[in-house]
């Protein structure tokens, strides 16, 4: 695999990357900064919230659906406005959203951690059909959420634990019996970020602190792994017109690499991936 430099702008805390299907463009966050981003026909575009924002699926062409601090908010994106959804731990001023991505029932699953990293702070939610339902907490830092192109599993890391889970799910996209390890790092220098996984359904998973993005097959072999110049990579998407692309985002935070922070692109030999699904909601 090869990688080339995909948007200059440093993010202080780069995630939740993903391909809007129906616009054919990226999307991605800088939730310390804030901030929305995205390129055009090569125009950098950028939205600037009041609190932190970190991941989100498409509703229809000009309608995101954005996970914040706070809430679950619709965003347009033709005049920037939002309309709220429903409450993400609003009540409490500790936490903050992190890694999300819709899943194939038209859900949206989202992770929530707290603002200083404490242990077991948060949890993961799954939204449907206008109900939020949270489906597992004591988490600290969740990530990795990404789903089998059957629907029939889905992914999750807690990075802190450096262990990834894959659990079943039933025929609505609600889990279905105890989760499994799928991964299990511990005791390595393998912390797992951001994943999705492939039209085969293999699983790529970003490593934070060691820079590199690695693909594991269902059995969880390695398959492949890149290095990249940012050191703290977190969120992969696939992209492009023929989704035959990764866009990787990274983080600055605490480092002062030139590299750090910037979104990459990465150029994998042969994988494909699937559209993102859309949110019903």
């Amino acid at each position: 695999m090869r990688s080339t430099l995909f948007d200059p702008r440093i993010c202080q805390l780069g995630e939740g990357a993903f391909w809007h299907p129906e616009r054919q463009q990226p999307f991605w966050f800088d939730i310390l900064g804030r901030r929305l981003l995205s390129r055009d026909h090569g125009r950098e575009l950028e939205w600037r919230f009041d609190e932190r924002v970190s991941a989100a699926g498409w509703i229809d062409r000009d309608t995101l659906l954005i996970a914040s601090e706070t809430a679950l908010f619709r965003f347009d994106l033709r005049d920037g406005s939002r309309e709220h959804v429903t409450p993400l731990e609003a009540d409490n001023p500790r936490t903050r959203s992190n890694d999300g991505r819709a899943d194939p029932f038209g859900g949206f699953w989202i992770g929530t951690m707290a603002l200083d990293g404490s242990p077991e702070a948060g949890a993961i939610y799954r939204f449907h059909r206008g109900k939020l339902v949270k489906l597992r907490d004591r988490v600290s830092i969740p990530n990795a959420i990404c789903f089998s192109p059957d629907g029939a599993t889905a992914y999750y890391a807690d990075t802190h634990l450096q262990t990834v889970w894959q659990q079943s799910l039933d025929g609505e996209g609600w889990p279905a019996g105890d989760p499994q390890v799928f991964l299990d790092f511990s005791g390595s220098d393998e912390y797992p970020d951001g994943a999705v996984t492939d039209a085969q359904g293999n699983f790529w998973n970003a490593r934070w602190g060691t820079g590199r993005l690695a693909c594991h097959a269902p059995d969880g072999r390695v398959l492949d792994q890149i290095s990249l110049p940012a050191a703290q990579v977190t969120c992969p998407a696939f992209m492009g017109e023929r989704l035959d692309r990764i866009l990787l985002t990274s983080a600055a935070v605490d480092l002062d690499g030139a590299e750090d922070g910037r979104s990459w692109l990465v150029l994998p030999d042969g994988p494909k991936g699937l559209p993102e699904p859309r949110v019903l909601a």
